[in-house]
C-alpha cells in the first residue's frame, strides 16, 4: 500500500436519517455485506499522531487521527490498540492479533461504512465486532443499532439487539 490514507467523515444526514428512522423489534438482524469481503492477509499501513510500544505487554498504541488500512479496508478512529500473537512459549510472533479501535471509529469499504464508538478486528479470523451507536450505510440505505459483527471473509454482516432502518426502494 503506498500514499497516505485519506478518510471523509459519514455526512450528517445518514446520521440524521438513522437516528429518526422507524424502529424494527429483532434479536438479530443479517446484513448482505458483501463490499467488505476481503483478504486479512494482506499488509496493515497505519499512520497516527504518536505511537507507544510495549515490548512487555506485546502491543502498540497510536493515538491521534489513526488512519489504518488493509487492502480496500479501512479504519479511522482517536485511538489504536495493536495486539501481537504469541507462540506456544509466550514469546512475541510479530504478529498483528488484534486491532481495537476507540473513539469516532469509521470502517470503509468501497461503498459501505460503518460508524461506531469501538471496535474489535481480530485480524487472524478476519473479524470485526462494532459496538457504541452503530450506524452502517450502503449505498442510500442506513441501519443503525448497538452491536454489528461483520465476517469479512464470507461478507456477511448481523446487528445484535434492536435496529433502526431506512431503505431506498430499487427502480425497476
Amino acid at each position: 500500500m503506498t500514499g497516505m490514507l485519506m478518510f471523509k467523515p459519514l455526512t450528517i444526514s445518514i446520521f440524521a436519517a438513522a437516528a429518526f428512522c422507524a424502529p424494527l423489534a429483532a434479536q438479530e438482524t443479517q446484513v448482505p455485506f458483501g463490499g467488505l469481503k476481503h483478504d486479512a492477509s494482506e499488509k496493515i499501513e497505519i499512520a497516527a499522531d504518536s505511537l507507544v510500544v510495549s515490548q512487555g505487554n506485546a502491543n502498540a498504541e497510536f493515538k491521534g487521527g489513526v488512519t489504518a488500512g488493509q487492502g480496500s479496508l479501512k479504519i479511522e478512529a482517536d485511538r489504536l490498540l495493536v495486539e501481537y500473537g504469541t507462540d506456544g512459549s509466550g514469546s512475541v510472533t510479530g504478529q498483528i492479533h488484534t486491532m481495537s479501535a476507540f473513539g469516532r471509529v469509521v470502517l470503509t469499504n468501497g461503498a459501505e461504512a460503518a460508524q461506531a464508538q469501538e471496535a474489535i478486528y481480530v485480524v487472524a479470523d478476519g473479524r470485526v465486532r462494532m459496538t457504541g451507536d452503530v450506524i452502517l450505510t450502503q449505498g442510500n440505505n442506513a441501519i443503525a443499532g448497538n452491536v454489528l459483527n461483520i465476517d469479512l471473509n464470507s461478507g456477511d454482516a448481523v446487528f445484535e439487539g434492536r435496529v433502526r432502518t431506512i431503505l431506498e426502494p430499487s427502480e425497476n
